[in-house]
């Protein structure tokens, strides 16, 4: 009975910016974990962020440390992606995922609803 969109994607140059949103509707936003996934093309979906039901704590991939930043707005139901210091390859197309169950927040198997994903371009 949850709904995820996201949004905020983009085309950007290496070094640049993007901020991805996901608006969540149906449950209460706060009884749900929420999380980052992006699927490189040809490549697996794997793991980006994630941040607990509460607020904290938050994971993230080694790869994306120090660069990105989740975060969750309970006012807006709405989950945040801040993405800083993107390189080529950060391009794929990056899903929301929701979940009330318990475990690891990097698998996806653990994760309840999905979104549509929005597409992050980085150039050289």
């Amino acid at each position: 009975q949850v709904q995820l969109v996201e949004s905020g994607g983009g085309l950007v140059q290496a070094g640049g910016s993007l901020r991805l949103s996901c608006a969540a509707s149906g449950r209460t936003f706060s009884n749900y974990d929420m999380g980052w996934f992006r699927q490189p093309l040809g490549k697996e979906r794997e793991f980006v962020a994630a941040i607990d039901r509460t607020g904290s704590p938050t994971y993230y991939a080694d790869s994306v440390k120090g660069r990105f930043t989740i975060s969750r707005d309970s006012a807006k139901n709405t989950v945040y992606l801040q993405m800083n210091g993107l390189k080529p390859e950060d391009t794929a197309l990056y899903y929301c995922a929701a979940r009330t169950a318990y475990g690891g927040y990097k698998f996806e198997s653990t994760y309840n609803y999905w979104g549509q994903g929005t597409q992050v371009t980085v150039s050289s």
